[in-house]
């Protein structure tokens, strides 16, 4: 239990007469009457959202829907295997999710951190949750439960370190493609890795808190939750002042969850792992299936309170 921290149409052409009969010069008609019908079919698929989809060689998993990213379980059997805290450097081990079958190549990845006094198993649920979805997830604990959010920020980036290049499974995974996420201190956590290292691909902290409110410098595309009931990180002095601080041009997005609490993140949770897997496949996979659950913005409902962004998001 964590406490307080102390600090187309295509073109349409001209039918021939019926009763016209074509040899010769009208062999070339019809040569231009099926090249314009090519042409058009490409318009057509230029036209059509999605229709490029499978140009992108990141796509992992079925066309998404919502009940789909809000089931308990997505599409991929996973495995898991532990990580000791002795085998593991600048970070306290943890335990990796991921995609059993190596079908689709590598997966993008992201390691999450938990939150001041709170161990790994704070957050595990989160692990099988996106693993399932087509992402290998790293949960770990920290060095001691104490640590402050720079240190799980340098802790987060251990870990991930550890995953691309010493954990067993690191052939499965994209080392290009990459993102953190954290709950309370390890949400800013979360924040403090995305400054430190600008090439990841996305980040999220969970009802963050961190002492730094203000992020200017951040260049990863950030989803900031937050939670109406939160008494330990109000979300008027952590999360609001997260997103705010973050650059305009950044694909950015607050979410603050309904009813909800500081610990929410430490349990299962639809609205939280609908969002979150939305983020994660927009920006560590680059998957444009996914934006029509960040755009156009949702609207408030029985589990959210408020949500902001900057949509669309840049291609």
């Amino acid at each position: 239990m964590q406490h307080l921290p102390s600090g187309t149409i295509p073109p349409h052409l001209p039918r021939p007469s019926r009763s016209r009969t074509f040899t010769g010069r009208p062999r070339t008609l019809a040569s231009l009457l099926t090249a314009a019908a090519a042409t058009a079919g490409l318009l057509m698929t230029a036209l059509v959202p999605g229709a490029q989809a499978a140009d992108n060689p990141y796509e992992r998993g079925p066309a998404p829907t919502n009940a789909s990213i809000e089931a308990s379980r997505g599409s991929y059997a996973i495995s898991q295997t532990s990580v000791s805290s002795l085998s593991a450097t600048g970070f306290g081990g943890g335990t990796i999710y991921y995609p059993t079958s190596t079908a689709d190549g590598t997966f993008g990845a992201v390691v999450i951190s938990p939150g001041f006094t709170a161990y790994e198993s704070s957050i595990a649920w989160l692990g099988p949750r996106l693993a399932s979805q087509g992402f290998v997830v790293f949960t770990i604990d920290t060095n001691t439960t104490l640590d402050q959010p720079d240190s799980r920020g340098r802790q987060l980036l251990a870990a991930l370190d550890h995953l691309t290049q010493r954990s067993p499974v690191r052939t499965r995974v994209d080392a290009s493609r990459l993102g953190v996420m954290g709950h309370s201190m390890g949400g800013g956590g979360s924040l403090e890795a995305a400054k430190s290292r600008t090439s990841l691909k996305a980040a999220i902290p969970l009802t963050g808190w961190n002492t730094d409110k203000t992020w200017p410098e951040l260049r990863t595309p950030t989803l900031v939750v937050g939670a109406d009931g939160d008494t330990v990180a109000p979300v008027a002095m952590h999360s609001e002042p997260f997103y705010e601080s973050l650059p305009g041009s950044l694909d950015k997005a607050y979410l603050e969850l309904r009813g909800a609490s500081h610990f929410t993140p430490n349990s299962s949770n639809t609205t939280i792992a609908k969002y979150s897997i939305s983020w994660l496949k927009r920006f560590i996979d680059d998957d444009t299936r996914y934006e029509q659950f960040l755009c156009p913005l949702p609207q408030p409902s029985l589990t959210i309170a408020e949500y902001r962004g900057n949509c669309p998001h840049t291609a």
